[in-house]
C-alpha cells in the first residue's frame, strides 16, 4: 500500500510539472532547451540523471561487480571524475559559447554550421533517430518489468502507464518540464542511494566486515581461471566515462545552462551527484557477493539481471524497496524524456525544419515538436511491446555506433581550428563501420572492446584527413572561435 501511495504522489506530480512548464514554453528553443536559462543546480543534476538510468542500477552494476568484485569501483570513478568532472571542465563552456555564436540547438545543427556541410546534418539526424530510439524503448520495457513484478499488474499495463506519464510531462512542459522533474528525481535518487548502501552494510555487519567478506568470497565465486580480464574492465571505463562526451543527450546540457560563469559550478554539484549516484550502484553489485553464493538461476542457467532485484527484495525492508523502487523509475524516466526529446528533434529540428519548411513559424515549429515527441513515444511503446529481433541488435548497438559517430567530430570542432568537412564525415562514417563491424564480428560479449575502438579510432582519422583536405573558410572559423 505504501508503494502505491509513494508512486502515485511522484506520478500525480510529474503532471504537474509538465503544466507549469507549458506555460514557460512558447518557441521551440524554449520546448528543447529552456530558453539556455536553466541555472547551474538543475543543469548539472539533469545531466546526472540523464546519465544513469535503470540500465546502471540494475543491470550494469549488478553485472560488472559480480564480474569484477571490488575493481569495478574504477568505473564508478571514471563516470563520476571523467564522464562528469572533466566532461563539464573541458567541453561545458566552449560548447555554451559556441553553439549560442553558431545559433544551433542540436548536434546535427552544430556538425552542419560549423563545417559548412548540409550532408553532415541529415546523416547525423539519421543516426540519432535509429539508435536512440530503440535505446528509448528498452529502457520502458525496463521500467515496465519493474512495474510487473513489484505491483502485479500486466506487463501491458505497466507499459501504458509509463508510456502515458512521461508522454503528459514532456509534450506539454518540454525541457523546462524535464530539467524540473529531474532535479526532484535527482534528490530522490540521492536519498534512496544513500539508504540503500547503509542499510545493506548494516545487514552485512558493518563496512569492514562487507568489504572483508566480498575479499574472501569473490575468488570462490569467480575462479582465477574466468576472471574477466583487466582489458575489459579498461573498455567498461572508457565507453561509460568518455562515451558520454559524444552522446547529443548528454551534450544538450551545456547547450541549455544559463551563463557560461556558471560551468564550474555545475561542474562541481555534477561530480558530487555522480560520486553519490554512481558508487553506491556499483558498491551494491560488488557486496553481493557478501550475501549471495551465485546469481539467481533461471532453469539452470544464472541470470545476472535478477541479481541486484533479488539481492534487494531479501534484504530490505518492505518500504525501502518502494524508495529503491522510485529511485530506478526517476533515474529511468529523466534518461528516457531526455532521449525522446533528442530523437523528436532530430526530425523536428534537423530534417524538417533545416531542409523541408526552412520558413515554418515558431508556433507551427513548437507543434511539430510536440506532435514528434508524442509519435515517438508511442513508437517506443510498440517497440518495447513487441521486442522486433531488428531493433533488439540496434539496442545493443546504440551506445557504441553514437559515441563513435559524433564524439571526435565534436571534440575537434570545438578545440581545433584546422578540422575539416571532409575529415568530420571521414569519422563519423568510421565511427559507425567499426562499432557495426567489431560488433558482429566479435560478438555480444566483447561489445564493450568494439565500443571502445569505435570511439578512439575516429580521433585518428578526423585529423589525417583534415590536414590532407582543403581548410575550412576563414569567416567560418571567425564565426565560431571570435
Amino acid at each position: 500500500m505504501f508503494s502505491i501511495v509513494l508512486l502515485s504522489i511522484f506520478l500525480i506530480g510529474m503532471v504537474i510539472i509538465g503544466f507549469w512548464g507549458m506555460k514557460k514554453t512558447v518557441t521551440l528553443n524554449d520546448f528543447f532547451l529552456g530558453g539556455r536559462s536553466i541555472g547551474p543546480w538543475i543543469s548539472a543534476v539533469a545531466y546526472g540523471t540523464t546519465y544513469f538510468s535503470a540500465v546502471m542500477f540494475i543491470g550494469f552494476a549488478g553485472k560488472i561487480g559480480w564480474g569484477f568484485g571490488l575493481d569495478c569501483l574504477w568505473v564508478a570513478a571514471g563516470n563520476a571524475f571523467v564522464g562528469s568532472l572533466a566532461a563539464w571542465l573541458i567541453l561545458g563552456k566552449r560548447t555554451r559559447r559556441m553553439t549560442q555564436k553558431l545559433n544551433v540547438m542540436t548536434m546535427p545543427e552544430f556538425l552542419h554550421e560549423r563545417f559548412e556541410g548540409v550532408h553532415l546534418k541529415i546523416f547525423a539526424a539519421t543516426i540519432i533517430f535509429l539508435f536512440l530510439l530503440p535505446y528509448s524503448a528498452s529502457v520502458f520495457k525496463g521500467l515496465s518489468h519493474l512495474f510487473e513484478a513489484n505491483f502485479n499488474m500486466p506487463y501491458d499495463v505497466a507499459l501504458l502507464i509509463m508510456i502515458g506519464i512521461t508522454g503528459v510531462y514532456l509534450i506539454l512542459g518540454g525541457y523546462f518540464a524535464v530539467t524540473l522533474t529531474d532535479f526532484i528525481q535527482g534528490i530522490i535518487m540521492i536519498g534512496g542511494s544513500i539508504t540503500m548502501v547503509l542499510v545493506l552494510v548494516a545487514q552485512g555487519g558493518g563496512f569492514h566486515q562487507v568489504v572483508q567478506n566480498v575479499v574472501t568470497n569473490y575468488p570462490q565465486h569467480i575462479p582465477a581461471a574466468h576472471h574477466p580480464s583487466g582489458f575489459m574492465l579498461f573498455a567498461l571505463f572508457f565507453i561509460t566515462s568518455f562515451g558520454v562526451w559524444g552522446m547529443p543527450q548528454m551534450v544538450q546540457k551545456f547547450y541549455s545552462i544559463k551563463s557560461e560563469k556558471f560551468i564550474f559550478k555545475a561542474a562541481i554539484v555534477s561530480t558530487v551527484f555522480a560520486v553519490i549516484i554512481t558508487f553506491s550502484a556499483y558498491f551494491v553489485g560488488a557486496i553481493s557477493h557478501a550475501f549471495l553464493s551465485s546469481p539467481p538461476m533461471v532453469n539452470g542457467v544464472p541470470v545476472i539481471d535478477r541479481l541486484i532485484p533479488q539481492l534487494l527484495t531479501t534484504y530490505l525492508p518492505g518500504w525501502l524497496m518502494a524508495v529503491i523502487l522510485l529511485l530506478v523509475l526517476s533515474a529511468s524516466m529523466s534518461t528516457l524524456s531526455s532521449l525522446i526529446l533528442v530523437s523528436a528533434s532530430a526530425v523536428a529540428i534537423d530534417l524538417y525544419k533545416g531542409h523541408v519548411n526552412p520558413t515554418i513559424s515558431k508556433e507551427r515549429s513548437l507543434l511539430m515538436m510536440r506532435f514528434l515527441s508524442g509519435i515517438f513515444i508511442v513508437l517506443s511503446y510498440f517497440i518495447a511491446r513487441y521486442e522486433f529481433s531488428v531493433i533488439v541488435t540496434l539496442m545493443s548497438l546504440s551506445w557504441g555506433v553514437i559515441a563513435g559517430a559524433f564524439m571526435a567530430p565534436y571534440v575537434y570542432g570545438l578545440f581545433w581550428k584546422r578540422t575539416t568537412k571532409r575529415g568530420v564525415q571521414a569519422g563519423m562514417v568510421t565511427g559507425v563501420f567499426l562499432a557495426i563491424f567489431l560488433f558482429y564480428k566479435w560478438g555480444p560479449t566483447n561489445a564493450p572492446i568494439a565500443s571502445m575502438f569505435a570511439m578512439v579510432v575516429p580521433f585518428i582519422v578526423v585529423p589525417v584527413v583534415s590536414l590532407m583536405t582543403k581548410p575550412p573558410s576563414q569567416d567560418r572559423l571567425e564565426k565560431a572561435f571570435s
